[in-house]
């Protein structure tokens, strides 16, 4: 006989949103970064990303497939997808608020609204 599960265990507190989110298309591999050859859009991000997080910046990226609750969390993600379906991503989230969509966003474009979000 199985034990009931306790209410408490249901409802876990929500972890702390990233400072940039990146919700990719399906990809072969976590960063897109494998096969016989590598993406240079996806070389780019990749040096970027690790660029705004050695200066603190938290950023993360989902992949529907591997991450299907992250895109489900963000209703704005969920509605573009479904009005665009996949041509709809990559979609960018910086502080909660989508910067980009169908294309990864640029440094510039980043760093624009982190510093929008800290004024």
């Amino acid at each position: 006989m199985t034990q009931p599960i306790p209410i408490s265990d249901l409802f876990q507190p929500q972890a702390a949103k990233a400072d940039v989110e990146i919700f990719d298309p399906p990809m072969c591999c976590p960063t897109g970064m494998c096969g016989p050859t590598i993406d240079q859009t996806l070389l780019d991000l990749d040096e970027m990303l690790r660029g705004i997080q050695s200066r603190g910046v938290s950023v993360v990226r989902y992949q529907m497939s591997s991450h299907p609750n992250a895109f489900l969390a963000n209703a704005e993600v969920m509605k573009i997808v479904r009005d665009r379906q996949m041509a709809a991503l990559p979609i960018a989230v910086v502080h909660g608020k989508v910067i980009k969509v169908g294309s990864y966003p640029t440094l510039a474009e980043i760093e624009q609204r982190l510093q929008e979000a800290a004024s």
